[in-house]
């Protein structure tokens, strides 16, 4: 009686006592660890096939990449998978030819973006189908476990620091001088180290959100006070603290929604393009309260006077740095961040050279930006080895309008329903072309993405 009693504690030692309760996959395998993995139960060959989705769902990737890699374990086990993906659920069945199957429904608490963790399991899963008749359940697992721990975030400084790069070099593009910069950096920083540190304690999605954009925003307006004050900065540089929110801009969801819908996955595309509609909501309603308490309204920086030869360099120089900057705010490694940040570099600066010098439309511009960002990732992919997605939609991260959007909402809040209507749609139109442009990039170079099967 007194050994079922401690058997009895032991199990329920192992229950998950959070809302998303964890999963103890070790628990799911009766074999023992020497046991090879093509010879174990449909039981345990699917739940693996389970965990390798799971923790590329974690990633941020979109459904299309999830189901590939799903699909290689599952040949590589001799069985068949189907599966259905959302933004952080998956619900599959995986068959044998035995007529047995096995369902499974897995979700996550929240979704984030992890570049380094994507490459990590991506290698992963091409080992695993090349080195399947040697691997046993206890190896497998062990590389699984090796891969969550060392492939963690970045601290909360480093993850700060990016943020207050990116947004500084975003405001440059947008107009903005030294002293915007300035202003941006402290204020993106401060807001963004706040906004991981709630995350780091499990806070909800809207409460870190709205936090961080309300302390960029107050410490934007603190540091041009002081300017203001000290230096008799003009007060039109306070316009600038739109760039010190800009890091909340959900360009990666924004992206892979279009992605996943061009391939039909519309139930991931669809759950994407409302969890970014959320944070971009949330985003500029804060902004637009903060403002309002401060007395500001969107306006006009003062005009930078720079030649255009020099203005194209600085662009250069501003697009490599803030997309450098947002990787590292991905956790993707600083090799996979440079690559990221040299095709955005030249995409992008030829994208706002095409608006001033050439006179295209935005959304015109933002088309040809995102298909050369995809075609040179794809020269990329095949020499350096990272995940397509990673140096892609980093790179295209910065021609996100988030300043549109944020004028939008702006004055929808004030009643001005035709100038609000001006700018959402001028933002919806880029936003359609960027996930355009790199489909159209992965169909002309990736024959596997290009049918439908």
């Amino acid at each position: 009686m007194a050994m079922d009693e401690t058997k009895a504690k032991e199990i329920r030692h192992h229950i998950s006592t959070r809302h998303h309760m964890k999963i103890h996959w070790k628990d799911f395998y009766k074999s023992p660890d020497e046991t090879p993995i093509k010879y174990t139960t449909l039981v345990e060959k699917g739940s693996l096939v389970g965990r390798i989705g799971i923790m590329l769902l974690e990633c941020g990737t979109g459904a299309w990449r999830v189901r590939d890699s799903m699909n290689t374990a599952a040949r590589a086990l001799d069985i068949t998978c189907s599966a259905d993906i959302g933004l952080v659920t998956i619900e599959y069945t995986c068959f044998d030819v035995d007529n047995l199957s096995y369902s499974q429904t897995l979700s996550l608490p929240t979704t984030d973006v992890n570049m380094n963790k994507l490459n990590e399991l991506e290698n992963f899963v091409r080992r695993f189908e090349r080195d399947i008749d040697t691997l046993t359940i206890g190896t497998v697992h062990h590389q699984l476990n090796q891969i969550e721990r060392h492939t963690r975030s970045y601290p909360l400084a480093v993850s700060a620091l990016s943020a207050g790069l990116a947004c500084a070099a975003f405001i440059f593009l947008l107009g903005g001088g030294i002293i915007e910069m300035a202003c941006t950096f402290c204020g993106a920083t401060a807001g963004n180290y706040i906004r991981m540190l709630m995350g780091k304690h499990k806070i909800t999605l809207v409460a870190k959100i709205a936090v961080g954009v309300a302390v960029s925003c107050a410490i934007y307006f603190l540091c041009f006070r002081l300017g203001e004050a000290v230096w008799a900065w003009d007060h039109n540089h306070a316009y600038g603290y739109l760039g010190a929110m800009l890091y909340v801009i959900p360009g990666f969801p924004f992206i892979t929604s279009g992605l996943d819908m061009s391939k039909l996955d519309m139930r991931s595309g669809l759950e994407r393009l409302a969890y970014a509609v959320l944070i971009v909501m949330i985003a500029t309603m804060v902004g637009w309260g903060t403002a309002t308490m401060f007395k500001l309204s969107p306006g006009a920086m003062p005009k930078l006077d720079l030649s255009p030869a020099l203005l194209t360099s600085s662009r250069l120089l501003a697009s490599f740095c803030g997309v450098f900057g947002f990787s590292i705010m991905f956790n993707a490694r600083p090799a996979m961040a440079t690559v990221a940040a040299l095709i955005g570099a030249l995409s992008n600066t030829l994208r706002l050279s095409l608006v001033d010098f050439n006179h295209l439309p935005a959304a015109l511009a933002a088309f040809i930006g995102a298909l050369l960002a995809g075609l040179i990732a794809s020269f990329f992919r095949d020499r350096v080895g990272f995940p397509r997605i990673a140096i892609t939609v980093p790179a295209i991260v910065i021609m996100v309008p988030g300043l549109y959007m944020y004028r939008a909402v702006f004055n929808f809040g004030v009643t001005n329903i035709n100038v609000g209507a001006y700018w959402i749609m001028n933002a919806l139109m880029i936003i359609t072309a960027l996930p355009i442009g790199l489909l159209t990039a992965r169909i002309l170079t990736d024959a596997k993405w290009r049918h439908a099967d």
